[in-house]
């Protein structure tokens, strides 16, 4: 694990925005207009999809992925000039928020800058020609940091990591695609020296599914783990345990499972780890598609806002948008669905609560896919207005995942009993009330602070 990664990355909330399809003028100006809105859902982090130009060979859709860059040193021309990207990163910072950008250091555009000037960076097929080890990835050319296969790669790693040491001037992290595939020391140099820049910039690795791992090392293919990857990154995907969540939101996966996935992360990965909880990103369906059920997703929303870990929303999420944009057209996010922007804003005052940034975290999963979820505070922990963890709570969140009514008995949920009483749902105001060890789950989502 990075050892300086900080636990108060766990209060944050991302906001995910692909300029192209974030407007219909598709700009940075058109995002920077949006700013006090976007800051106003209680937002701490702009995620901006990869800025940079993109390649014309074998480009796909009538644009082509934002994923196949042509030139890591400059903006895409058709979101504004290099000024225009400066003044939003201003921007964003005036209105209190951080801005990270995409890294995509794994692959470039066939018709790149560095195709043409360094064809030796790059892996080549049998035959000597440019080619990618992800057959599906036709759009993209894969880079070779390897000392073994790359006789220049000490060259390919000084430009790169001088190419972050530029953008470092202007942002304050980056979220690099595809991590997993870029070799772990590559990783770790990048984040020394980019330290010298700008210290404490944030790291976020799309870290990748297990099962992909493990293909990609059946073949040769050198591929990082989450538990490598926390040496150089503060925050790795969810995807993990990303192939359980999605099976009961379909229905295929009982929620005991992911559960108990949840649980074996706090047991495998370092105490100060960080994960980036979404329930919808860029490269999957969008959650008002796979919950159309309102009530059922405002309760998964909740759960989501209340995981361990940082949260992270893409753009559109907060209006119920059930489509997912596509990445190689114009495809602007629909505005006019259901705005649940006042339920995120609550969720996110509530994560920042000192109790969230360092706990211990069970989730149990009870009848009726209700999920139940605790965060004990550390008595130990040096928390702002609270040493040693004193005036600290637990905090139970029970979500009726399913949007239905039921009865919770409270001797089920893990550590210590919950008082009967009357309490108060933080998200909403409303009384809650324990009685006789049992509580009446209306279908709407609890977020209750126990004393002790």
């Amino acid at each position: 694990m990075a050892a300086d990664t900080s636990k108060s990355l766990r209060n944050q909330v991302i906001y995910s925005v692909f300029v192209r399809n974030y407007s219909q003028e598709g700009t940075f100006r058109k995002v920077e207009e949006d700013l006090d809105r976007i800051r106003e859902l209680g937002t701490d982090i702009i995620w901006l999809m990869p800025i940079h130009p993109v390649g014309e060979k074998h480009r796909k859709g009538s644009l082509g992925s934002p994923y196949a860059i042509r030139d890591y040193r400059a903006v895409n021309p058709e979101y504004g000039h290099m000024e225009d990207f400066i003044r939003l990163c201003h921007a964003i910072h005036e209105h209190g928020m951080k801005v990270i950008i995409d890294v995509v250091y794994n692959h470039t555009s066939p018709d790149s800058v560095l195709a043409s000037a360094h064809p030796e960076w790059f892996f080549h097929k049998a035959d000597g020609s440019f080619g990618n080890k992800t057959g599906d990835w036709w759009d993209v050319i894969d880079l070779d940091y390897s000392p073994e296969t790359n006789r220049d790669w000490r060259g390919l790693w000084d430009y790169q990591i001088e190419t972050l040491q530029m953008w470092a001037r202007f942002v304050d992290g980056f979220r690099c695609d595809v991590a997993a595939m870029v070799p772990l020391p590559f990783w770790l140099e990048a984040r020394e020296k980019i330290e010298q820049v700008r210290p404490g910039a944030i790291w976020l690795a799309e870290s990748v599914e297990p099962e992909f791992v493990v293909c990609n090392r059946s073949r040769g293919i050198a591929c990082s783990s989450d538990a490598e990857l926390y040496q150089a990154f503060d925050l790795c995907y969810d995807y993990d345990i990303y192939g359980l969540m999605n099976g009961v939101l379909t229905g295929k996966v009982p929620l005991a499972d992911y559960a108990a996935a949840v649980n074996r992360q706090e047991g495998m990965y370092p105490d100060n780890y960080g994960k980036a909880r979404f329930l919808e990103n860029h490269d999957r369906l969008r959650a008002a598609f796979l919950l159309p059920d309102e009530r059922a997703r405002r309760n998964w929303t909740a759960f989501c806002y209340f995981q361990k870990g940082t949260t992270l929303v893409y753009a559109g999420q907060e209006r119920s948008a059930a489509h997912t944009p596509s990445l190689f057209d114009r495809d602007t996010v629909s505005w006019e669905g259901t705005d649940i922007s006042v339920l995120m804003r609550r969720l996110s005052d509530i994560r920042h609560r000192p109790e969230f940034t360092d706990s211990t975290y069970r989730v149990t999963a009870l009848a009726h896919d209700v999920c139940a979820a605790v965060h004990t505070p550390k008595r130990y922990s040096p928390v702002e207005g609270a040493e040693d963890g004193s005036g600290l709570h637990r905090m139970l969140g029970v979500f009726s995942l399913r949007g239905e009514s039921s009865v919770l008995s409270m001797d089920r949920i893990e550590g210590k009993p919950v008082p009967n009483g009357i309490y108060t749902n933080l998200i909403d105001g409303s009384p809650v009330e324990i009685n006789m060890g049992e509580m009446a789950v209306t279908g709407e989502a609890v977020i209750l602070e126990i004393p002790g």
